[in-house]
């Protein structure tokens, strides 16, 4: 067993930002919050820009705390402007300054635009928010951030820091860091509060190792909102929040098991996991035939959506294609989406693997691909007259070959008659999908689909061996 302040050192080693890094980002940082209030400055003879001004420019995040890992490039810069402007003003002059700051930047959309972009080699996104007093006055989303730096700012030491460092390293290295859609994950803001709540890096992991979900925190005992979450944790800023509402309970579980994991047996290992090969197309086939299943894959040319915005609509086609087959009496073993050029998630944490997206896959495991041409249709129990001779007078004579009966199966009529779907490849090749439930923004891109069965689905190793062998070959 290694020791843990040995490794907790090791990876601290690796993942602090040195003094060079840390002025080079200082001084890039200085720059824009300059270049930012000369903007403001030449918007408007009524905004003025500065401590004493009506509009104030804050850097947030990580990198404003010191709680960034050594190798990420992200500066968040808020433009905060006076509550009595109307908000077509507030978008207004926000991408007008988005855009004198970052020339060559470009619009995003949270709750209202902004304007991201690059300088010197920095991530930097400057996004305009109202000066509001508390954060339980919010007019957007994004008003509450400048609340969240001050929270963790006043709270974090330097020993806290580090272990903030510790935690996201270790959850991105587990596959679990991200608020995104796609991964559904612990974000930063929710790392941080966590290390703050329970005193450090370990603390944290020994008390995750025993979470029984659902988990409710309340770092400034709240007490009020309630949430149907596995993790809820309120936000000190604003007790009508649950930080935690995108984290998904497998990413919970994830965090659980390998909390347990690190404290039996410390290791620099999760903290820097190594990087799955992709599988190859043989090897997929070995596992199709070993498993003696009929995998089939619904392949598709997915709009131009943003990631928040494809990962949740391809979710949804999945369950409802899935709900879709248990209902004709597929059941399914397992199921995944999967796009093209996405890593697997321990690859996506040492930065490793294509960020080009290509195709989409929803891959479906029925249990059995086949069913008899013949299914069971039971009737009403006989004692209820009416509907008991309803059913029994609309099957006695109806001319079909494929009707058996009506005849008694205990005190019930019963007939057995023509199953209209006898193949799960069949109904997801060629039936009409459209209303079982699919993501609105996928129904034309799933109309065009390719579908490949068992063994074919071996050519999908071309450009998505690294997801695939995650499906066959599955961790925690």
């Amino acid at each position: 067993m290694s020791d843990p302040e040995s490794v907790r050192r090791s990876v601290l080693d690796r993942i602090t930002p040195d003094p060079a890094e840390r002025e080079r980002l200082e001084s890039v940082a200085a720059r824009l919050v300059d270049r930012t209030r000369a903007a403001v400055a030449e918007l408007d003879a009524d905004l003025t820009a500065g401590p004493d001004g009506d509009v104030d420019v804050v850097r947030v995040g990580s990198t404003a705390r010191g709680t960034w890992l050594s190798g990420d490039r992200d500066i968040d810069l808020f433009v905060r402007f006076p509550t009595d402007l109307p908000r077509a003003d507030l978008e207004r002059y926000g991408l007008s300054i988005g855009h004198a700051v970052l020339p060559d930047g470009h619009e995003e959309y949270a709750e209202h635009p902004y304007v991201t972009g690059t300088l010197e080699g920095f991530d930097v996104d400057l996004v305009p928010c109202y000066d509001v007093a508390d954060a339980s006055e919010i007019r957007s989303a994004v008003d509450r951030t400048p609340f969240h730096d001050a929270y963790l700012s006043a709270r974090l030491t330097d020993d806290l820091a580090a272990d903030v460092l510790l935690a996201k390293r270790f959850l991105k290295g587990i596959g679990a860091y991200g608020s995104d859609l796609r991964t559904r994950g612990f974000s930063g803001y929710l790392t941080e509060l966590l290390v703050v709540e329970h005193g450090g890096f370990e603390p944290l992991l020994r008390a995750a190792a025993d979470w029984h979900p659902p988990v409710r925190l309340d770092p400034e005992d709240h007490g009020t909102a309630t949430f149907d979450d596995p993790l809820v944790v309120i936000d000190p800023t604003d007790p009508e929040r649950n930080v935690a509402a995108v984290c998904s309970g497998r990413n919970l579980a994830r965090l659980q098991h390998h909390a347990r994991a690190y404290l039996a047996d410390p290791s620099p290992t999760p903290f820097f996991p190594p990087a799955r090969e992709p599988i190859s197309a043989d090897a997929v086939r070995e596992h199709v035939d070993r498993r003696g299943t009929t995998p089939i894959a619904i392949v598709l040319e997915p709009p131009a959506l943003v990631d928040d915005q494809l990962w949740p609509q391809l979710r949804k086609s999945r369950d409802g294609i899935v709900r879709a087959l248990e209902d004709r009496q597929f059941p399914v073993l397992r199921s995944r989406t999967m796009v093209e050029g996405e890593p697997a998630a321990a690859d996506r944490a040492r930065g490793t693997g294509s960020a080009d997206r290509g195709r989409a896959v929803i891959l479906i495991e029925p249990l059995r691909e086949s069913l008899p041409a013949v299914a069971t249709h039971r009737g009403p129990p006989v004692a209820v007259r009416e509907h008991a001779e309803g059913f029994y007078d609309a099957y006695a004579d109806d001319g079909d070959p494929y009707t058996y009966g009506p005849f008694l199966d205990g005190d019930r009529y019963v007939v057995e008659r023509e199953r209209t779907i006898t193949s799960a490849a069949a109904f997801l090749a060629e039936e009409d999908l459209s209303d079982v439930g699919l993501g609105a923004q996928l129904v034309d891109a799933i109309a065009d689909r390719e579908v490949l069965v068992g063994d074919d689905v071996a050519s999908l190793a071309d450009g998505f061996g690294r997801q695939l062998r995650s499906y066959f070959e599955p961790r925690p």
